[in-house]
């Protein structure tokens, strides 16, 4: 126990022990500039520093345009763009869609097949849309209770925050 107590105080002795740092003039000698240092000190500046970098560097990346250079990070613009072609590319393919229903109406009236009962003249520039099944959307009356119950409960917390603020105003 008493070897690592002693252990403790040298390194404890060295970190705390005073030292000078001089620079000196080459040529003669001249003491240039001069520093007492102590080993903590050193060891404290170079962690602030090297905090200080990170964060400098981690901020200069986040919010400057060269985090687009980063791979996997895209750009606002770019995003942007990917939605404008992916809404182009779905209006071009039902158009497609909507060309090649009207050019098999079109065959098929120049080679006889059509059918006479089912012709219908807006058939051919009409296309069929799928539509969703409709749903019913009037309230349940388990749904109304409880609109009935969140209205009231609204209506006695506007009616407490008015009267707390008549009584903080006084």
């Amino acid at each position: 126990m008493s070897k690592k107590r002693q252990k403790r105080k040298v390194i404890k002795e060295n970190l705390f022990n005073k030292r000078r740092l001089v620079i000196l003039n080459e040529d003669t000698f001249e003491e240039t500039f001069s520093l007492k240092l102590t080993l903590m000190n050193v060891f404290v500046v170079a962690s602030v520093g090297a905090i200080l970098i990170i964060f400098v560097t981690t901020f200069i990346i986040a919010f400057t345009p060269l985090r687009e250079f980063i791979p996997g990070y895209s750009s606002s613009q770019l995003k942007k763009e990917a939605t404008e072609l992916a809404l182009k590319s779905d209006s071009l393919s039902k158009a497609i869609k909507q060309n090649d229903l009207y050019l098999k109406a079109i065959k098929k009236v120049l080679t006889g097949e059509l059918e006479y009962a089912k012709f219908n003249k807006d058939s051919i520039l009409e296309t069929p849309e799928v539509t969703a099944d409709k749903v019913d959307l009037t309230p349940s009356e388990a749904e109304l209770e409880l609109r009935k119950q969140v209205a009231i409960e609204e209506q006695k917390a506007a009616s407490n925050s008015a009267a707390s603020k008549r009584k903080s105003s006084k």
